[in-house]
């Protein structure tokens, strides 16, 4: 017997309401199942690592639309196949998509609204997840996938690329702080074939995983709405011992203390969003649809199966 035929995801033009305005390159995976689990918005990497990642991106996503998630994901401006450059980029701009991506989710879907919201981020798009969610007027969850703590760090380690080029032509000195001096008067850098704004630098730079208070609805709430909001967290690691830094163990606590209810778990696999050869993480998609499953109540307020 033939298993039945998975629905291919819908390619679309998601209307945006960012002053950068052109059209926004989104992928619909309608969920499967009759019973909506969730509504969830994909936000990708920084730069490079986007296009190395859209393998996994595509594989989750179509595992969570199996298990009656719908799922969007969105090339943000100047990214992909989306309208604009990404030298013309600001940090404002990508969470105004998040917006738009968000909105039109739920009016694909208008029988929603008591179904979970899921940010789903890897890499700096976890800081795009944050930033973006303090303007949503709804409650919101968040999977994380290799959360970067630090915009300034991903900056940082972004322009280091710029000086060990340079470092190859014998011209490292002083390279990082022209690169810097260049950014603070409003000029642009090329980095690794991109062009970087410096109103994308600085809104990356100021950026955080820092939890702020809790979106809550102003309607009644539902009995899923009623639940602490959720962070699935999953790091990867090719290593059999390997347990969570320092510093994320410590960012974990302050989400914690904020009032939402965290799950961490390092799985097995490789870095694949900077892996020379496209790769695969299959135990971070099981992990993350098995934790997403037990964070969110079916019809009746309960948690899924464990």
């Amino acid at each position: 017997m033939q298993s039945p035929t998975r629905a291919q995801p819908e390619a679309l033009f998601v209307p945006v309401r960012s002053g950068a305005g052109g059209q926004r390159l989104g992928l619909f995976h309608a969920p499967a199942s009759d019973q909506l689990r969730g509504l969830v918005v994909y936000l990708h990497p920084f730069a490079e690592e986007m296009n190395k990642s859209r393998r996994m991106a595509a594989l989750q996503s179509r595992a969570l639309a199996d298990a009656g998630y719908a799922v969007l994901q969105i090339d943000l401006f100047g990214c992909g196949d989306s309208s604009g450059d990404f030298g013309d980029a600001s940090w404002n701009d990508w969470i105004d998509d998040v917006e738009s991506a968000v909105q039109w989710l739920q009016q694909r879907l208008p029988a929603s609204t008591d179904v979970p919201l899921w940010l789903w981020g890897l890499r700096a798009g976890c800081l795009l997840a944050v930033d973006a969610a303090c303007r949503l007027q709804r409650p919101c969850n968040f999977l994380f996938w290799a959360p970067t703590c630090s915009g300034k760090t991903v900056l940082q380690q972004f322009l280091r690329l710029k000086v060990a080029s340079d470092l190859i032509g014998g011209n490292a000195k002083g390279v990082m702080d022209g690169l810097r001096q260049q950014l603070a008067s409003g000029a642009q850098v090329e980095i690794a074939g991109y062009r970087l704004a410096a109103a994308l630098a600085a809104g990356l730079e100021a950026s955080a995983l820092k939890p702020s208070a809790p979106n809550r609805s102003t309607s009644t709430p539902s009995p899923r709405e009623s639940r602490s909001p959720r962070v699935v967290w999953l790091e990867l690691s090719t290593r059999e011992d390997a347990s969570l830094t320092p510093v994320a163990a410590n960012t974990i606590a302050l989400w914690q203390q904020a009032g939402f209810e965290v799950s961490s778990q390092v799985v097995a696999g490789p870095a694949f969003w900077q892996t020379t050869e496209i790769e695969d993480a299959p135990a971070l998609i099981a992990a993350s649809c098995t934790a997403m499953a037990n964070a969110t109540p079916d019809s009746r307020g309960q948690a899924g199966p464990t």
